[in-house]
């Protein structure tokens, strides 16, 4: 341990003596170092980004969602498809065997919304009480929606955390009523606050269930109008069992809607599961381009320290023979010239880290992309960076203790 120490110090007094053209030669290090780190953090706080959005559409479900179609073209569609209904729903379970539940969902079109505080913008959906569990909500105060709430066709909501603030900003919502178009409800639950950082993930639109109202959908469906010709639902949703691929189940749930659809184009299918192997190959790109880009910086910076090795057994030419000839042995001179090549890459990589960390913070500050922070590429980027420093330090190190110590003391 002495011996390292004293090996140590001997290289850092090396370095410091030459501070500039260590800096100089650092720099490869420190932007390799600094771009694995924030490339790692980047890569993870979207991978954590992805898993958070997908939850809320739920991996093992398959959405249906109803196409916008208007005017002369909707006329066209109704000749052959009523569009998405509840029977679709009921055929589709009985059909698939792979399907073990169900939720829909239909869109009340609002023109007053408001309590007796204040009024609301927000979206106001029928669900049935299945949706809490396949969209993975979860309820902070009060209760959700019941299969009596549906079937008895009761006025009560459950509204989102941004909803409870702007209708009912001096207390608890729930037991307060609001009024939607000209039905009153009674609030009987409070969603607990999804924070999530996108309202879409891989061009789909995602749910805001901070700023929604649900009902009972049979009240919706009984209680409010809609525009004529529309759909009984807008969506549904089933979810799958373990045995059966996503895009299986999506495929075969398509040939049963398309015939039930007359073949009609009005719906759209989505997978979950999908969007995720999408940004996964996406995100996995990304790591490769970034990964050949540290690569070369950590190859410009190995041969940056065996140059300035090299460069250095030059210089202590005289040094070298004068320790040869007071007894150093060839494997001390050389473990002597591999501590400072490993020193200076270990410094280069130690800065590395502070520069990923600042270049991870910098992204998510201006580009808006989340991160997290990996304890693993640090200690990867680390150790690589050493690595490097050891295998470009060799050469230059074995020169060294290759040189004949009284052509040493005779080098001018």
């Amino acid at each position: 341990m002495n011996k390292i120490k004293s090996s140590l110090l001997e290289a850092l007094e090396q370095l410091w003596f030459h501070r500039l053209r260590t800096f100089l030669t650092l720099l490869g290090m420190i932007f390799g170092v600094g771009a694995v780190i924030a490339m790692v953090s980047v890569g993870e706080g979207a991978e954590k980004e992805a898993l958070e959005l997908i939850e809320s559409m739920g991996l093992r479900n398959v959405l249906v969602e109803e196409k916008e179609v208007w005017g002369e073209r909707l006329r066209e569609v109704r000749k052959h498809s009523v569009g998405l209904s509840l029977q679709d729903v009921q055929a589709s379970m009985e059909t698939l065997p792979f399907a073990s539940a169900y939720s829909a969902e239909k869109r009340i079109e609002v023109y007053a919304l408001f309590s007796r505080n204040s009024s609301s913008d927000s979206d106001v959906l029928g669900v049935t009480p299945s949706l809490l569990e396949l969209a993975s909500l979860k309820v902070e105060r009060g209760r959700w929606l019941t299969e009596e709430d549906d079937r008895y066709y009761r006025q009560v909501a459950v509204i989102g955390t941004a909803v409870a603030s702007q209708l009912f900003p001096r207390g608890d919502a729930v037991g307060q009523r609001i009024k939607v178009n000209h039905l009153w409800l009674e609030v009987v639950g409070v969603l607990e606050s999804k924070n999530l950082s996108k309202d879409s993930f891989q061009g789909v639109q995602l749910s805001g269930e901070n700023n929604r109202i649900y009902l009972p959908l049979q009240t919706a469906l009984k209680r409010f109008e809609f525009r004529d010709m529309a759909s009984e639902i807008d969506a549904f949703r089933l979810q799958l069992d373990g045995d059966v691929s996503p895009q299986v189940a999506a495929d075969n749930l398509g040939h049963l809607l398309d015939r039930r659809h007359g073949q009609e184009d009005d719906y759209n299918i989505i997978v979950p599961a999908q969007l995720l192997n999408q940004h996964e190959q996406t995100q996995r790109i990304f790591n490769i381009i970034m990964s050949c880009v540290a690569g070369i910086s950590l190859l410009v910076g190995g041969i940056g320290i065996m140059n300035i090795m090299l460069a250095t057994v030059l210089e202590r030419t005289n040094e070298i023979g004068l320790l040869r000839a007071i007894g150093a042995t060839q494997k001390n001179v050389r473990d002597q010239f591999i501590v400072e090549s490993v020193t200076i890459a270990g410094i280069g990589g130690l800065l590395g880290i502070v520069l990923g960390f600042t270049l991870a913070a910098v992204i998510s500050t201006f580009a808006g992309w989340p991160v997290a922070w990996s304890l693993n590429a640090v200690v990867v980027a680390v150790l690589f960076c050493t690595a490097t420093g050891l295998v470009f330090g060799i050469y230059p190190a074995i020169k060294a203790s290759k040189l004949d110590p009284i052509t040493a003391l005779q080098h001018d």
